[in-house]
């Protein structure tokens, strides 16, 4: 009880909000943003029919129908077809679900793994944080679309591989972030009444130190996932990336860029889709930003 109580005065809600004004709910705050808000209503639109795609078309994203190919929309194919004969819309739906896999996977792994070096870094110092931030310093030195198409050229591009080396080319930023938000809350009150009160280093560290950085975090990661789907997408329209029959919004762009000009919906139907599932992540990540700043009434 000493301690929260230490951290409530440490740690005022109402920072920047002038005396006998109640600050804004977040909801408020975030709803403040009309692009973020649009940008939740698309994502959430696109995950529902990603998810339930078998519920929306009855199409097989793989089926190749012989006679059928590059046709342009109709009432039964919406989107029109692929070079193959395959439904667009149905491979746009399924393409969601590999491409939003990874990069949410991708991002979650990559924020895990940037907190603790963070953390580890900020909380002992020393000889620790010299070593890991020499070795995040090394990272961000490495050309790192070459280290991926070298990663994926000798592993595989199993989507499982490219989760894992995405992850392992992005933990950087997390740990910067993490490391600067426990270097400004180690020697805060509440940490110190923690440790006076008996609370061992890995404590401190979980229950203490890294809730401080959860709003940081929370902006980096929504940026992360649409950089993520970039890369994945770059890495697919070159060809190593998911490989076909496997539909993601990436390899959909490699398929289409022989026929862009008899068939340029090809192209712009899963261009459309990456544009805009980035733009969104980003405009979260910027709003989520603002709402989550102590500074912002």
């Amino acid at each position: 009880m000493a301690v929260e109580a230490v951290r409530a005065t440490s740690t005022p809600e109402n920072v920047g909000v002038p005396a006998g004004r109640k600050r804004p709910g977040l909801f408020r705050r975030f709803s403040r943003n009309p692009f973020a808000v649009a940008a939740l209503l698309y994502l959430i639109l696109v995950i529902a029919a990603a998810v339930f795609a078998p519920a929306i078309t009855a199409y097989d994203p793989n089926r190749i129908e012989m006679g059928a190919t590059v046709l342009p929309p109709s009432a039964d194919h919406w989107l029109g077809t692929d070079e193959s004969g395959r439904d667009e819309f149905a491979r746009l739906l399924y393409g969601a679900r590999i491409s939003l896999t990874i990069g949410v996977a991708a991002m979650l792994l990559s924020v895990i793994l940037g907190s603790a070096i963070g953390a580890l870094a900020g909380f002992f110092g020393s000889v620790v944080d010299a070593l890991t931030m020499r070795l995040t310093d090394a990272m961000l030195s490495i050309p790192i679309f070459f280290f991926l198409l070298t990663v994926l050229s000798v592993f595989g591009s199993a989507v499982s591989t490219m989760i894992i080396a995405i992850a392992l080319s992005s933990w950087m930023t997390a740990a910067r972030v993490v490391r600067a938000e426990v270097l400004r809350t180690i020697n805060l009150d509440y940490v110190a009444a923690a440790r006076a009160l008996g609370a061992g280093s890995w404590r401190t560290v979980l229950l203490h130190l890294l809730p401080s950085a959860v709003p940081s975090m929370m902006v980096a990661s929504t940026i992360g996932v649409g950089q993520a789907i970039l890369t994945e997408s770059a890495l697919s329209y070159l060809g190593v990336g998911v490989q076909p029959p496997t539909a993601s919004w990436g390899n959909m762009l490699s398929n289409a860029q022989n026929y862009f000009f008899p068939a340029p919906l090809l192209a712009i139907w899963p261009g459309m889709m990456i544009l805009f599932t980035v733009l969104s992540f980003n405009f979260i990540g910027d709003s989520a930003r603002d709402t989550l700043s102590p500074y912002q009434n």
